[in-house]
């Protein structure tokens, strides 16, 4: 079978009202529209953008269930185009998590939930949500796959490593990053930076990070949303604004980067796994 060699991918960097879903619903419609225009086959939206950030107790305000008309109707909006949608979800009742709605064909096709809550410096997820415990791992078109991890999920290489072992053709990295939130020595601008280059170089797949822009309360999310290519490569990169970014991957670039660098076939997981045993 022929595999398409190009899949054009697009991340959306928006800021979002800080619990106001409908209104940040409206701002995905129109460049759900305009990726489709520009012919992206896979969209990234930041983490959380339906709702904003620091929900806090608001968490229960903010909830969907998956049955919610909102999500059909971006579905819907879709098309063929996967689109990758940060949203609180509600389980059960006082149930929530942290999670992504991945949309295609008029369909919510899967559902990741954050795995790692982070509960530091400025950030207290754990207080608010249940922990994921699944990946996640979609087909976008035949040929080209993609799983989806969550800001802290990419600051645990393990789980990053877990995630990437079916060989997907594409990270999804959806975040919230705000300047100064873990400490002032710790620079979110400059080490997300390297940790995304740092896996698609490793594992030679493409990541695209999509990231907010602009004030939420006390805080500033930085942007630096960014399309990396199989051996680290920048593609495409948001300026200081409000924007859609795109790029063409390529699976034949993808194929090269890991044949020279086989990190998947040398992944080893029995030895690891026995290496493993015993930690908790």
């Amino acid at each position: 079978m022929h595999y398409q060699d190009r899949l054009r991918v697009g991340a959306a960097q928006l800021n979002a009202e800080l619990g106001e879903v409908d209104r940040n619903l409206a701002q995905h419609l129109a460049t759900i529209r305009e990726a489709r225009e520009r012919g992206v086959e896979l969209l990234v939206f930041p983490e959380l953008s339906l709702t904003g950030y620091g929900l806090g107790g608001r968490v229960m305000q903010a909830a969907m269930p998956l049955e919610d008309p909102r999500l059909g109707e971006l579905a819907l909006a879709c098309g063929e185009m996967q689109t990758v949608v940060g949203f609180v979800e509600e389980a059960s009742p006082g149930e929530y998590y942290n999670a992504l709605a991945i949309l295609q064909g008029g369909k919510l096709v899967a559902v990741h939930r954050k795995l790692n809550l982070p509960t530091y410096g400025g950030l207290e997820e754990g207080k608010w949500f249940t922990h994921g415990s699944r990946l996640t791992h979609t087909e976008v078109r035949p040929g080209w796959s993609a799983t989806q991890l969550i800001c802290a999920d990419l600051w645990n290489p393990a789980l990053v490593h877990a995630a990437l072992l079916p060989r997907p053709t594409v990270l999804c990295a959806p975040i919230n990053s705000a300047s100064g939130i873990v400490s002032d020595d710790f620079s979110n601008e400059q080490n997300w930076a390297l940790n995304v280059r740092f896996y698609a170089m490793t594992y030679g797949t493409p990541v695209i990070m999509a990231n907010r822009f602009g004030p939420e309360g006390q805080s500033h999310f930085w942007g630096g949303t960014r399309i990396l290519g199989p051996r680290g490569e920048l593609l495409a990169e948001a300026e200081n604004r409000e924007m859609l970014i795109t790029a063409e991957l390529s699976r034949t670039t993808t194929a090269r980067a890991r044949f020279e660098l086989p990190t998947h076939r040398d992944a080893d997981t029995p030895l690891i796994r026995e290496l493993m045993a015993g930690y908790r």
